[in-house]
């Protein structure tokens, strides 16, 4: 630290008070994206005075940071909204120990472990030391202390000051008594819990934000917290021939399972009638088994790389000549999986699990792919890279994609082809989809049986939506916001359509005659 700046309780005490005011009683939505951003502000605010400038690699963390915090009034999808707040703090942490280094692109998967419970650590340490430290100047202090007592002081002595021309102004203004009598509601008594809550939880966040800019101004050093390609944390200790067994063994017997899928799943429909399975029931049984053996083959082999040893170049050849078979073999299961998922869906149409199972098995291929070149070229400290890249492809992939607009695409297009739709399904889906059904429902193409359905979905969904009028600016979301424009716009084409709603059940018959079911009309938002 450069000196014992103001900035360092100020800044911390300003974001934490922020921090009530944006989310005391209000759902998420642009509030939480405003906050992400006023942090980084306060942040680069109190580290620039420090003299402490960010890494030019940093910049793209603060980039990945500001995409994931728009997610959450962008998109509205449970799982995109989810990870987009994971990775928008996870990357805030990472920024936060690689602030002048910008070393996270060279961390090793261990690099990173320590690096959190170091962060941690700071954020409940360095504050206390801080605040608790000596000042080695004491008339400094004493000329501190003064100025705090002399601001008591002139507090205490404004307070009946103001109370007297307060009540003047009241006197002459019936407006401005009813702003006054609003404020003096505030300080009601049985108000008192609620107030010293708050009060307790903005003091905690700032303490835990004054710790996050202290590690950052001390910890985040280029080479800090690097272990190092020669220094592993755990020393290899797992003889060869004990290695070359287990990953010999595993491949013998995936190889034999590929052999298996190559006779029964991938020589045709035929096949698989003949042991008495449905597509579907095949598809249903194996697939999640299949992710499942692909995730823990990746980890054993990331596992097994290191903690052997090889100790000749022969024996890291035998190895890597292991590690590829073991990779090109779940490669090929993986492909087996998408077949399976692919006869799921066909028998089914889409839905949001099986849509984050599609992106997710795109990532995880991508990742065996970088994982057997780098186990060509000797580079297994970059498999951390390769897995946070990959992580973070996977949960930029589903705002970008838009989940649930893909599902209406996907399903729409199967029920145009003579498969059945689910409108009470679309129906249920968040408000990201509302455009696209819109934008399906206008299609001159359709059916008038399938434009009525999607005229029926559209017409749920804005009985089960509450006006944009019940929520704060705080919590003001694009998609909602959207979604209810959409609705005003098509109002006048929903006069066709008959509406009974009874408890938590409503309803439809659409022009055509058909009566369409919403389901869940208390738990949609």
């Amino acid at each position: 630290m450069k000196n014992r700046s103001k900035l360092i309780w100020i800044i911390p005490l300003i974001l934490g008070i922020l921090f009530d005011i944006l989310f005391w009683k209000q759902i998420p939505g642009v509030n939480f994206s405003i906050f992400v951003v006023l942090c980084l502000l306060g942040g680069f605010l109190f580290l620039h005075q420090q003299e402490v400038k960010p890494s030019v690699r940093s910049w793209l963390l603060i980039v990945l940071i500001l995409f994931f915090a728009s997610v959450t009034f962008l998109r509205q999808e449970p799982l995109t909204v989810f990870l987009g707040v994971f990775f928008t703090l996870f990357l805030l942490a990472e920024l936060a120990f690689t602030y002048q280094g910008g070393q996270w692109l060279l961390f090793g998967i261990i690099d990173h472990v320590i690096a959190f419970f170091r962060l941690a650590g700071g954020m409940i340490a360095r504050p206390f030391n801080f605040l608790t430290s000596r000042n080695p100047n004491g008339e400094a202090a004493n000329r501190k202390n003064t100025k705090i007592w002399a601001i008591v002081r002139g507090v205490l002595l404004a307070i009946p000051v103001l109370l007297i021309f307060a009540s003047l102004l009241s006197s002459a203004d019936l407006i401005f008594a009813q702003k006054v009598t609003s404020f003096v509601d505030l300080f009601r008594l049985e108000k008192l819990p609620e107030y010293i809550f708050r009060t307790a939880y903005i003091l905690f966040g700032a303490y835990l934000l004054m710790g996050v800019f202290l590690h950052a101004a001390a910890s985040s050093q280029a080479g800090e917290g690097i272990q190092g390609e020669k220094k592993p944390l755990i020393p290899p200790f797992l003889g060869f021939i004990e290695t070359g067994i287990i990953l010999g063994s595993v491949v013998i017997l995936f190889s034999l399972f590929v052999i298996v899928q190559f006779r029964y799943f991938f020589g045709g429909a035929a096949n698989i009638h003949l042991e008495g399975y449905t597509y579907a029931e095949y598809a249903r049984k194996g697939f999640g088994e299949l992710v499942v053996v692909a995730v823990i083959s990746l980890f054993l082999l990331l596992g097994l790389s290191g903690v052997s040893l090889r100790e000749k170049l022969s024996q890291q050849k035998v190895f890597s000549g292991l590690g590829i078979a073991l990779v090109l073999l779940v490669g090929v299961m993986m492909v087996s999986a998408y077949q399976r998922l692919v006869l799921y869906e066909t028998a089914y149409g889409f839905s949001e699990l099986r849509t984050y199972t599609h992106v997710f098995m795109i990532w995880l291929g991508a990742l065996l792919v970088a994982v057997m070149i780098l186990e060509l070229a000797n580079r297994e400290r970059k498999f951390a890279l390769a897995v946070l890249l990959a992580a973070i492809g996977f949960a930029a992939s589903l705002p970008l994609l838009n989940v649930d607009a893909f599902i209406v695409r996907q399903n729409v297009d199967r029920a145009t082809q003579g498969q059945d739709l689910d409108v009470a399904y679309l129906a249920s889906l968040g408000f990201d989809a509302v455009p696209e059904l819109a934008a399906q429902y206008n299609d001159p193409d359709l059916s008038p049986g399938l434009h009525h359905m999607l005229g029926a979905s559209l017409l749920c969904k804005s009985e089960l939506t509450p006006s944009n009028d019940v929520y704060s600016w705080r919590s003001f979301h694009y998609s909602r916001s959207k979604a209810e424009k959409i609705f005003s716009d098509l109002e006048g084409d929903f006069n066709d359509y008959d509406l009974e709603k009874e408890d938590y059940q409503i309803n439809i018959t659409t022009p055509s005659g058909q009566v369409i079911e919403c389901r869940d009309l208390g738990g949609v938002d």
